[in-house]
């Protein structure tokens, strides 16, 4: 299943996100929810985590230095969590910092995994790449 859409949601009072209805059921057996590339959170589903992470590692080489560092980075800010009763995952306070995440969020769809950005921070990310979408595709050698 891709993770698919953007949605506006409010953390509560103890940084806990209400995930999208449509996103709840891959995460049936849990999320690893980790700080993402750009200044956002990421959430995966446990087998789609361990399938990212190993492709970036086998890309930057394995045991090269920058492989060692990515990963120690990647596992220190790496959490296992499920959703409770309500669909809700607690973000950590480690990520929030990361993220400069507020309470008011956007939730994006990113194919195999979902992110969450503070919602201003989204609208100006937002507002600065999509006029650029064909050059994107142009950069990445894809027909558009």
């Amino acid at each position: 299943m891709s993770f698919l859409g953007t949605y506006d949601h409010t953390l509560d009072a103890k940084n806990r996100l209400t995930v999208p209805v449509k996103f709840r059921g891959p995460l049936g057996e849990g999320a690893i929810i980790s700080r993402g590339i750009e200044t956002c959170v990421s959430v995966w589903t446990p087998k789609g985590y361990d399938e990212w992470s190993k492709s970036m590692l086998d890309a930057l080489g394995g045991m090269t230095p920058e492989a060692r560092r990515f990963r120690r980075v990647l596992s220190a800010s790496a959490f296992e969590t499920e959703l409770d009763a309500a669909g809700r995952i607690m973000i950590p306070a480690k990520l929030m910092e990361h993220a400069v995440i507020e309470r008011e969020v956007a939730v994006i769809g990113n194919d195999d995994a979902f992110e969450v950005w503070d919602r201003k921070a989204w609208a100006a990310y937002d507002a600065e790449v999509s006029p650029t979408i064909l050059d994107l595709t142009d950069a990445i050698g894809a027909d558009a």
